[in-house]
């Protein structure tokens, strides 16, 4: 049994505040499934508020704001991704999969062929 995949967290930050991160690209992906804060928030397993300040702190971050919401109740209402969150999201994932093509190589696999399989007990 050979060691488990490589994990990647990648974080671009806003002064101290994280702008984005894989749960905030979880979110934003969420968000433009379902068309609303509450209903991506469920769908995460995370409370609306949680959820709501989540985006608020996505849209203090960027020059652009990713997510609007639009209230008044009925099928106009709810929340979309901005052309600025969409561009986003695409670049933020796109970042996470070239970085992780490029640590598949020498260092990684040094580091496996090190590794245990599963921890000692």
């Amino acid at each position: 049994m050979s060691p488990g995949p490589l994990k990647l967290k990648v974080q671009l930050l806003c002064g101290d505040t994280p702008a984005i991160g894989p749960g905030k690209a979880d979110l934003l992906e969420a968000i433009d499934a379902q068309g609303s804060i509450s209903a991506a928030g469920r769908a995460l397993g995370m409370s609306y508020r949680r959820a709501w300040l989540l985006v608020d702190e996505m849209n203090r971050c960027w020059i652009e704001r990713l997510v609007e919401t639009r209230s008044g109740g009925g099928e106009a209402s709810g929340a979309r991704l901005t052309e600025a969150g969409c561009k986003v999201l695409a670049a933020y994932r796109q970042l996470q999969a070239h970085l992780g093509e490029q640590a598949r190589g020498e260092p990684l696999a040094t580091l496996t062929g090190m590794m245990r399989s599963e921890p000692e007990t």
